[in-house]
């Protein structure tokens, strides 16, 4: 349960995975404010053969806003970027498909708010990991500090782990 905001208290659900970043782009609404969103294609099952799970996500928290835009080069060049992550309230969204072989059909899309990275990979260097502060036994806390960048010791061919 997170900490009581005025005179409320709120259960938290998290999820914590790894998973391949994609589709940065800034959402403008008709009303209320625009938002940085993003989705994260997340691993689940064995790693010889996993399975994949798209998460589509509004990312909240100054940091995580400013890791997922500092990827956004690194995608538009066709690298891939895998990150560890943090996601917060999940629920899942009804469409319907408006065009392609499923035009008509409805669809069902994870959704949630990604909250913190707590690391970045590209084409397999390590180029962000996440300091762990003396609040991160607090998951609402989404503050961190970045390490210096530098290459994954395992090198860039490495498999991803």
């Amino acid at each position: 349960m997170s900490n009581p905001i005025g005179d409320e208290s709120y259960f938290d659900l998290h999820i914590t995975g790894v998973g391949y970043l994609n589709r940065i782009r800034e959402v403008k609404v008709k009303k209320g404010q625009s938002f940085l969103a993003c989705d994260i294609v997340a691993l689940n099952g064995p790693i010889s053969s996993p399975e994949y799970r798209r998460f589509d996500l509004r990312v909240t928290g100054e940091e995580a806003k400013q890791l997922v835009r500092g990827c956004a080069k690194a995608l538009e060049e066709n690298m891939k970027v895998l990150v560890g992550f943090r996601l917060g309230d999940p629920w899942l969204d009804t469409f319907t498909y408006s065009k392609g072989t499923n035009a008509g059909q409805l669809g069902v899309s994870f959704k949630a708010r990604l909250l913190l990275l707590n690391w970045i990979k590209v084409d397999g260097i390590l180029i962000f990991k996440h300091k762990p502060t003396e609040s991160d036994g607090n998951p609402d806390n989404e503050t961190s500090q970045a390490l210096k960048l530098q290459p994954d010791p395992a090198g860039p061919g490495a498999p991803y782990t």
